[in-house]
């Protein structure tokens, strides 16, 4: 699906500004994948994160922190972030792939509050998801396995999420 300058839904997430050069995942997602993965994890993805799948399909995120509101394992005030997960099944780190969100639920006993969407630099010791728990759209949080799988809210939701995203350098390293 292109997208255009006629196209007046919410304003859509820059890939440009979103990640950084390494490239995508995944091939741009389809609606026929969409429609595959969805059905796999049993819940509807927001629609800035398809969207932003339809022109570049996860990877390294340019930004790499995001403010936290309470202390985390990774630092004082901040998470740090490194890469979206594709929204597909062909890469090992796309939603539905080896390590993908059931992955981290099954072999690493990460709570199942959802889907587990983004990786940190702690390789593996703190994710991020979107929690499904309450009606509505999901909103996104921080699920830190080394304090016993602490959840700590992050944003309403995915779009607020991404354009909350900072270079950790903005913060002098507390951890």
């Amino acid at each position: 699906m292109e997208l255009t300058a006629t196209d007046y839904r919410r304003p859509v997430l820059d890939p440009t500004t979103v990640f950084d050069r390494s490239g995508p995942l995944e091939d741009p997602l389809t609606d026929e994948v969409l429609q595959v993965v969805e059905a796999q994890l049993g819940h509807k993805l927001p629609t800035a994160y398809v969207d932003l799948a339809r022109r570049h399909n996860g990877g390294s995120f340019a930004r790499d922190a995001h403010p936290a509101p309470s202390p985390t394992s990774w630092a004082e005030e901040h998470i740090g972030v490194d890469i979206l997960a594709a929204i597909g099944h062909t890469a090992p780190f796309s939603l539905c792939g080896e390590l993908g969100s059931a992955f981290w639920v099954a072999e690493w006993g990460y709570p199942d509050i959802g889907i587990y969407i983004a990786d940190c630099p702690s390789a593996g010791h703190d994710m991020i998801a979107l929690d499904y728990r309450s009606p509505g759209s999901p909103t996104v949080v921080h699920v830190d396995q080394e304090r016993d799988y602490q959840i700590t809210a992050l944003a309403p939701d995915f779009e607020t999420f991404v354009t909350g995203l900072v270079y950790e350098s903005t913060y002098e390293f507390d951890k």
